[in-house]
């Protein structure tokens, strides 16, 4: 477990913003015992940070126990992603959260951009290393689902944290590769979105919110059965694979109301027997699911 992360689990507040009662979760998230919420500049407009700062602010301050880790976004007019694109994104997390400092800061889906724009002088990775030089954010992290661009990110050495959804879970295993990459760098690693888009918590019949291949859907079959076989509560399986991994770090877990918050917790404190972790890896190598 990273220095980063104390607790196994980090919530997410990606739907902060676009659900009911968006005031009252937020003030959970803040309170939360699990004390990490990872946002982004961009997340529902910037209302994740927004109301994450408000709840901060009814709360007397940022609790001891907790702490927001944020994203650069693009700008969302131009799609500019240099790095006065990078501080200014920097400064508006700030100022919505009412903070002066993030422990953690992440370059969030460089989409507009090539690798070669985000290296050059005066693009996003060297802002973000001037921004941890002034130790404004302490440490600096690539976040994205495009693997084969996270793994160039990775590669430079330069970052400290990576961060990819729905691409290493109990049923898909792409980001392996990069994990590994990341791990031989010293890097810490987060794993976003454990349950594929909530496939492996609700039975939802997409995965990483796309539609899912036969073969994929077929071997997710053969892990559902298996789960029936042990006693196991699939969602539960899913979070524990990503939590009992060397690979990884701390796993974020989307939460869009007070009671998915409510009922993370005994997900957590489940007890899955190794024999059905044995019994998924007997079934073989999963198929891709969700990639570039």
């Amino acid at each position: 477990m990273s220095t980063l992360s104390p607790t196994p689990v980090i919530l997410g507040a990606s739907r902060l913003g676009d659900r009911p009662d968006p005031e009252a979760l937020a003030d959970a998230l803040i309170r939360s015992s699990l004390g990490y919420v990872d946002t982004s500049n961009n997340y529902t407009g910037g209302k994740s940070e927004q109301l994450l700062g408000d709840a901060i602010r009814r709360a007397g301050g940022l609790p001891s126990h907790t702490a927001v880790y944020s994203k650069a976004d693009s700008d969302p007019a131009s799609g500019a992603f240099d790095g006065e694109r990078v501080k200014r994104s920097l400064d508006e997390s700030l100022t919505r959260l009412g903070l002066d400092r993030l422990p953690l800061y992440q370059l969030h889906d460089p989409y507009t951009i090539s690798f070669a724009e985000a290296m050059a002088p005066g693009g996003a990775v060297p802002a973000l290393l001037e921004l941890r030089e002034q130790g404004v954010i302490g440490a600096i992290g690539i976040a994205s689902g495009t693997l084969s661009q996270v793994r160039e990110y990775v590669d430079t050495g330069v970052f400290d944290v990576v961060l990819s959804h729905n691409r290493y879970t109990l049923v898909s295993r792409t980001a392996e590769p990069v994990f590994r990459a990341a791990r031989e760098h010293g890097m810490t690693v987060l794993n976003a979105a454990p349950f594929g888009g909530g496939t492996l918590a609700n039975g939802d019949d997409t995965f990483g919110y796309r539609p899912m291949p036969d073969d994929f859907a077929a071997h997710l079959g053969r892990v559902r059965d298996l789960a029936g076989e042990h006693g196991v509560d699939l969602a539960a399986a899913a979070l524990h694979f990503s939590m009992r991994s060397p690979l990884v770090d701390a796993t974020v877990v989307g939460i869009t109301s007070t009671a998915r918050l409510d009922a993370l917790a005994p997900l957590i404190e489940a007890e899955i027997p190794a024999e059905f972790y044995d019994a998924v890896e007997a079934l073989g190598a999963p198929p891709a699911g969700v990639e570039d």
